[in-house]
């Protein structure tokens, strides 16, 4: 069999893993790597304004693409992408961490080189990366083939980031390749399955109406066409939470809306809730999604589908993929929902209050209009991410937010991710001023590659979400006041951006009109009040100044 680099053979397992690109910034002890990268026919180098932002836009490619890659020199350039890395773990994103690491012998020495902490312990970061991260591996030519195979089998079971860390030396190292290929599914019991169908049988058997919530587990399963199939073949009522916004159809008949606990707007609650059984699937009820841990779930009537396993009542099934459970469970449902009514519920409908200035309400029903199927919609943690929650996402659209993590900032640099995994997809951002002035430089990333995304920046003068909850006129809420709509051309010479400011309701739509039979990236600033805020941010907001002074 033909020798390969430890390099060549990352990356060609990299690209059976299913993943496409590199993310990261270049450092002088990861750029002989690179240079296998560069000359790759598979895998194709991102390079990014700085490894913060690598980490958040890896985040972004993987929850398009299914799995991501980033690429960080040992010490400062690690570090700097630790904020994404755990966001990711926080939130299930399979992120292949690879750490360019000077070469071996310099460390068994311990020499104090340039990136060290100065006392020899070369193993400092990979120790701090471990809270992060499901499985850890210094690279040697001895091991190489083992642990890069478990390492990206791990990331790909468990749904969260690995972190590889590679010598200068190794990287070139020759190695005899794996002959098998890379074990991608998880393994399933068939008689787990059996006695999770059989309990979910005797829930289903009784049940006069059903319901069903769904969450982002459920998208970092990929689970999204077997829901939809299963709503269609056996309707009933529906919801998501925020995090899972859109891994259900929301243009399908039964969609209740966005489900937040006691903040649920309409008749959401009562329809979750008060179903004789819930069928949830991948649910974590945290608390800026449900206003404080104020859903009032029983469980005694759960049928609850985790990623990895499942429980039913007080009976639980460990081993138990996601997608095992839902093929068990597909015909069961299918067959009781004969007696079940019909799902005669709609979402709650957006506030409609005509206003000729901007405000919350008049640019939400705006964005509802300007949205098409097929998008990829990222909405930043504050007014952006709760105001979409009460959108009706069109057929295929992708919602993309971190309210888990809530690093604001993410989503600029997760929207470029993004569109490097979907680049004939577009991309709608949705942004704070404050949040985007965090990571505004991957800006010029887009602009340099030729992307054309579509960027709102929710200008409020300040962090509006930390008035809410307080400080309302404390002046560490504010921020600088940035030219918005020169930035396009501030961070590219050859800028073939549009860009604009509103300040009211039909010069808005206009714009969108514009944007709507054009192609190019545009930027639009829309300038809000400053102590507006959706009403589901508002009862968050309130939830968490309670529990923050408790």
């Amino acid at each position: 069999m033909q020798s390969l680099t430890v390099g060549e053979y990352l990356l060609s397992r990299l690209w059976e893993a299913g993943i496409g690109h590199l993310f990261g910034v270049p450092g002088d002890y990861n750029l002989q790597f690179l240079d296998d990268v560069i000359t790759s026919s598979e895998i194709g180098w991102v390079g990014c304004a700085n490894e913060l932002n690598a980490a958040y836009a890896a985040d972004g490619y993987a929850r398009c693409h299914g799995a991501a890659a980033l690429l960080t020199t040992f010490g400062v350039g690690e570090l700097s992408a630790l904020n994404g890395v755990a966001g990711s773990y926080a939130e299930y994103l399979p992120v292949i961490h690879i750490v360019g690491a000077p070469a071996t012998a310099a460390a068994r020495e311990g020499l104090l080189l340039h990136h060290t902490l100065g006392d020899g312990d070369y193993r400092h970061f990979m120790r701090m990366s471990q809270e992060v991260t499901v499985a850890q591996a210094i690279l040697t030519p001895e091991n190489a083939v083992e642990e890069i195979d478990r390492l990206l089998i791990a990331a790909l079971h468990e749904r969260r980031p690995v972190y590889l860390y590679l010598a200068t030396d190794v990287a070139v190292a020759k190695i005899i390749p794996a002959a098998t290929p890379l074990a991608t599914e998880r393994p399933c019991d068939a008689a787990t399955v059996a006695a999770f169908a059989d309990a979910a049988d005797q829930l289903l058997a009784g049940a006069k109406n059903v319901a069903m919530l769904a969450d982002f587990l459920a998208d970092r399963a990929q689970q999204q066409g077997k829901l939809k199939q299963l709503l269609t073949d056996a309707p009933m009522p529906f919801a998501t939470l925020l995090m899972g916004k859109g891994v259900l159809p929301e243009q399908h008949t039964g969609f209740a809306g966005t489900y937040a606990g006691a903040a649920s707007a309409g008749h959401t609650q009562q329809i979750i809730e008060q179903a004789d059984v819930l069928i949830t699937v991948g649910v974590l009820y945290t608390d800026t999604i449900t206003a404080g841990f104020t859903q009032n779930i029983d469980s005694a009537k759960t049928l609850a589908i985790g990623l990895s396993s499942s429980r039913i009542g007080d009976k639980t099934f460990t081993q138990l993929p996601m997608s095992a459970a839902l093929t068990a469970l597909h015909p069961l449902v299918k067959r009781y929902a004969a007696q079940w009514p019909e799902p005669e519920v709609s979402p709650p409908p957006l506030n409609d209050v005509p206003s000729d200035a901007l405000t919350q309400d008049s640019f939400w029903q705006a964005i509802q209009h300007f949205l098409k199927p097929g998008d990829i919609v990222l909405a930043d943690q504050g007014t952006s991410a709760f105001g979409a929650a009460a959108l009706r996402l069109p057929e295929g659209v992708t919602f993309i937010s971190q309210p888990l993590w809530g690093s604001i900032g993410y989503t600029l640099p997760a929207a470029y991710g993004a569109q490097v995994a979907c680049p004939d997809r577009r991309v709608v951002l949705l942004s704070g001023d404050g949040s985007a002035q965090l990571t505004i430089q991957e800006l010029g990333s887009m602009l340099r590659d030729g992307m054309k995304p579509v960027i709102f920046i929710l200008n409020n003068a300040g962090y509006t979400v930390e008035r809410a909850i307080h400080g309302e006129h404390q002046r560490y809420n504010d921020i600088a006041a940035w030219n918005w709509t020169q930035l396009p051309q501030a961070l590219s010479l050859n800028c073939a951006a549009q860009s604009w400011r509103v300040e009211q309701t039909v010069q808005l739509v206009e714009v969108m009109k514009v944007i709507a039979q054009s192609d190019r990236l545009s930027l639009v600033e829309v300038v809000l009040p400053p102590l507006d805020v959706p009403p589901l941010l508002q009862a968050v907001c309130e939830a968490l100044n309670k529990r923050n002074s408790a």
